[in-house]
């Protein structure tokens, strides 16, 4: 019982001990193993390893190819023309021992700040030489640019022991303000070209326009001519025919005449029209009677009592004021309208 009991804490720490002695690399990573900050074995090949407990410990690296995404920078290259370039490039640890002696304990991360730095510094001189202008940056050379940038940071990369494999301009853009004022000018040259079709398409409604408007003018101008010409032989035709009816009959003619006049002088408003005797319709009127057969008939002959007696009796309109009736009844004697004058009475 005793025994079993001391057994079991050996047995523990026996194990633990174990366990803590065996790392594993895995075949995507390398390690390197130290002692109190030395390096004692450099583990490149994945698989089981075995080190001494509390006094050595196993830091491992990724060895693949890994990415890094440089910052945004402004170059000027020799045009004067700034761009604002973004790269990106891949890389790997190339030599674990030569790795941690450049970074220390900062790893990746401190690795990649400086990696950054050197891939600026290319960028910055690769792109900004005598013979490099923004054209030839926004050409088909910008591979061969790249290739020069990736040539040039092999060698300061090399001291970090990382590789690197590829460099790539991702982007290569204008700085903000210059960006804001090209697309100024091209919205402003954009909105000039559309103001020239804008007017272009103005002024060749205005042709069409006009062009009616000249076709409207010569039809109509067509249209009342030729009416003039039909109203004008029109006339003509009807003058012939008074003119040959005037030679006829120029008693009749005249009769005809006045009463188309007199016709035209009355109105759907008016029942009663009242002529003077000296009115030139009833004389026209007379003429035309005497022309057709009673002759040339003094006015001393006429026996005006019997004219009187033809005439028919005179009633005052209804239409009239009371006092107005009754003065002329009292002057001329005239009948007073007896459907009046029962209104009257009743």
């Amino acid at each position: 019982m005793r025994i079993s009991a001391l057994l079991l804490p050996v047995v523990a720490v026996a194990v633990i001990g174990i366990l803590s002695a065996i790392y594993i690399v895995d075949e995507r990573q390398k390690a390197l193993v130290l002692q109190f900050g030395q390096i004692k074995q450099v583990v490149e090949e994945p698989g089981l390893g075995f080190k001494i407990p509390l006094i050595q410990e196993v830091v491992r690296y990724d060895g693949r190819i890994l990415s890094l995404d440089t910052d945004a920078i402004e170059v000027t290259p020799s045009d004067d023309r700034r761009l604002v370039v973004d790269a990106f490039t891949r890389y790997r640890i190339a030599d674990v021992v030569q790795f941690r002696q450049a970074v220390g304990i900062g790893g990746v991360g401190a690795a990649e700040d400086r990696l950054s730095s050197v891939l600026n510094a290319q960028i910055r001189e690769v792109l900004g030489s005598d013979r490099v202008t923004s054209d030839t940056i926004l050409s088909t050379e910008r591979r061969e640019l790249a290739e020069r940038i990736l040539q040039q940071a092999r060698t300061s990369a090399s001291g970090l022991g990382l590789e690197i494999v590829d460099v790539r301009l991702k982007q290569t853009n204008l700085p903000r303000q210059n960006l804001d004022a090209t697309y100024a000018r091209m919205r402003a040259e954009r909105e000039r070209e559309a103001a020239d079709e804008i007017a272009r398409g103005n002024e060749a409604a205005q042709r069409v326009r006009a062009a009616a408007d000249r076709t409207v003018v010569e039809t109509v101008s067509n249209a009342e001519r030729e009416a003039e010409i039909t109203r004008g032989e029109a006339d003509a035709e009807r003058n012939r025919i008074y003119a040959e009816a005037f030679g006829s009959n120029p008693e009749f003619f005249a009769f005809y005449r006045s009463l188309s006049a007199l016709e035209r002088s009355m109105n759907k408003e008016n029942s009663t029209i009242v002529f003077s005797p000296k009115s030139g319709f009833l004389g026209q009127m007379f003429d035309s009677v005497r022309a057709d057969g009673l002759g040339e008939i003094e006015l001393e002959e006429v026996d005006i009592d019997k004219l009187r007696e033809m005439a028919p009796e005179s009633e005052i309109s209804p239409d009239l004021p009371e006092s107005e009736r009754r003065r002329l009844e009292e002057e001329g004697g005239v009948v007073p309208d007896t459907d009046t004058q029962e209104d009257a009475t009743n």
